[in-house]
């Protein structure tokens, strides 16, 4: 008989998460992936300047702090027509990739690194060996032995102290932790160092966007007014500091992020063939245009659809066609008018809150009803993993140049075969690989950007359609992005210059969702059947796996009324929580 354990909150994640999982003979044998935060912002922006609507989207989380504020100028933009300059567009992709760099180094380094670095070995590390290791995978500057002496008296005084501090609460002495204490050592360095570095790169939402989180945008192009020598605008001046950033990003992500990743992963390869999606169906909407937004074939992250594990095909993906993309809702705490057994395309959903779910404290959820309050969305019937790993894929299964050259290094370094690509150390690692891409491509826009303003081009909006004496009675758009965590899309319907209808999938409702009405399993849970347990009670294993998506539940937020008090509040009891 299986015994089901229960994670409760899954922590280092964004929002609230529980896992609840059945083992049997040191194997994962179920899973259930539930979100016990409400989902309302669709209800708060309905009546709503279409305009207006970024602001309030924007908010459903701190850390996806710029990616809903683009899906919905897309959404309005795309009902209405509106045609942005190329300076804007440039301007989105720089903070875009900004906001992708610091998203993916906070994540390997505080979110999930300590799912594999043990904190307290580094107390038995020799600082010179982790020195010469260092020098040998990298040019960083910080790697002498007095540094890493330095940290490793640091962490000694947390722990003579009594008090791990940041470090507390870890998995530590784990027999699943397999890193020598050099290794550990490193980790733990870079760790902090990534702490001081996360907080510079974002200075270029503030420099394009006036502030972060949640920098302003503008529905028909930037909110950055330009004028070269001014001190109040976007001028010379701040460019050049935009390009320091940059480049200081670029520096950390292949001197430090890189080989970090590589030098952990080597000790963790049999991670290789464990977490594979059972499906295998992978999806990516694209992003990064060299041209516009209309142009699908100039995006930096190619558009397309994998099913099967199969790379020798790449599948199209229509975000408009009502038969492709659907919602479901048979196993989540929501209703549809016209019976919860169907589907809906977003352009048709619904935000209708029925919680049906146990009442704390309670020990398990009934996963034969309801049990999230995440919908379940479907390509085609198929459930999809999205997120880096899908981008790498779709990318490499291409044949693109520059995805193809980082997918083979890594796979040639570490001496694995491309069977690896579909597993927890391949979606940790896929996660990197982009990183590097990305960094690589800020450089490029940021270079174009200077171009078009030094020839005289500095326009950075077009207003013409943006005044609703334009507009049509009734539009419908679709606004896309990847997102750090995957494919991200909002739908509009907009009716007498009012938002009538506003739908937003996210890529952790792809990837958390509870099952659909065939039992299809989604990402999460998939990924998780398998998997090895060596302690039930310490199930580091199960949190390996979750972390390698990233999870982003506060997506899925809380939902007020216009007072500012709760409408619907859920407790999640302790019982047999980890």
């Amino acid at each position: 008989m299986a015994n089901r354990i229960v994670i409760d909150p899954i922590t280092r994640i964004e929002g609230h998460l529980r896992i609840e999982a059945e083992i049997k003979d040191g194997k994962v044998v179920n899973a259930y992936s539930s979100s016990t935060m409400v989902r309302g912002l669709e209800k708060i922006v309905e009546g709503r300047d279409p305009r207006d609507v970024w602001a309030f989207v924007q908010r459903a989380c701190g850390v996806c702090t710029t990616v809903h504020a683009i899906a919905s100028i897309r959404s309005v933009e795309d009902a209405l027509d509106i045609n942005i300059p190329r300076n804007a567009e440039i301007t989105r992709n720089i903070v875009t990739i900004s906001q992708f760099m610091q998203d993916h180094v906070v994540h390997f380094y505080h979110l999930h690194a300590l799912d594999w670095v043990d904190v307290t070995k580094v107390l038995n590390a020799d600082p010179a060996k982790t020195s010469a290791l260092a020098q040998s995978i990298s040019n960083w500057p910080k790697s002498s032995v007095g540094y890493f002496t330095d940290v490793k008296n640091r962490i000694k005084k947390f722990v003579d102290s009594g008090q791990l501090g940041i470090f507390a609460n870890g998995y530590w002495g784990h027999p699943a932790m397999k890193l020598p204490a050099e290794v550990n050592l490193l980790a733990v360095a870079h760790y902090l160092e990534a702490l001081e570095w996360q907080k510079e790169v974002v200075k270029i939402h503030t420099i394009l966007g006036g502030k972060n989180p949640h920098p302003h945008f503008l529905v028909g192009g930037s909110a950055a007014a330009v004028n070269l020598d001014d001190a109040g605008s976007l001028n010379m001046e701040r460019l050049a500091y935009v390009g320091q950033l940059l480049q200081q990003a670029h520096t950390f992500v292949n001197q430090v992020y890189l080989p970090d990743l590589l030098a952990i992963a080597s000790f963790y390869k049999d991670w290789g063939a464990i977490g594979e999606s059972k499906f295998a169906n992978y999806m990516v909407y694209g992003d990064l245009p060299t041209t516009n937004i209309n142009d699908v074939k100039s995006f930096k992250f190619p558009r397309g659809i994998i099913l099967d594990g199969d790379l020798t095909k790449v599948h199209p993906v229509d975000l408009e066609k009502t038969n492709e993309i659907q919602e479901f809702i048979n196993k989540s705490w929501y209703n549809y008018q016209g019976g919860n057994d169907k589907g809906k395309h977003p352009y048709d959903g619904e935000t209708d809150i029925n919680y049906t779910g146990p009442k704390p404290p309670y020990e398990y959820l009934d996963v034969e009803k309801q049990y999230s309050f995440v919908k379940t969305p479907r390509w085609q019937g198929k459930p999809m993993e999205v997120g880096p790993l899908a981008r790498v894929l779709v990318g490499y299964a291409s044949g693109i140049p520059e995805y193809k050259e980082v997918v083979d290094y890594t796979l040639k370094t570490l001496d694995v075969p491309a069977t690896v690509l579909f597993s927890t150390l391949g979606r940790t690692a896929a996660r990197g690989l982009e990183t590097k891409l990305v960094a690589d491509w800020g450089l490029e826009f940021y270079n174009e950007l200077l171009a078009n303003f030094k020839k005289g081009d500095t326009k950075m909006a077009n207003m013409d359609k943006t005044y609703p004496d334009t507009w049509p009675k009734e539009a419908k758009g679709v606004g896309f992005m990847e997102a750090p965590r995957g494919g991200l899309a909002h739908w509009i319907v907009i009716n007498d210059m009012k938002t009538k209808k506003y739908q937003m999938v996210v890529p952790s409702t792809w990837n958390a969702s509870p099952r659909d009405p065939n039992n299809q399993l989604s990402a999460y849970e998939s990924a998780l059947i398998g998997t090895p347990i060596a302690d039930p009670k310490n199930p580091v294993e199960i949190l390996r796996t979750i972390h390698s998506f990233d999870p982003c539940l506060a997506c899925a937020v809380h939902l007020y009324d216009e007072h500012g008090k709760s409408v619907s509040h859920i407790e999640v009891g302790s019982a047999c929580s980890i």
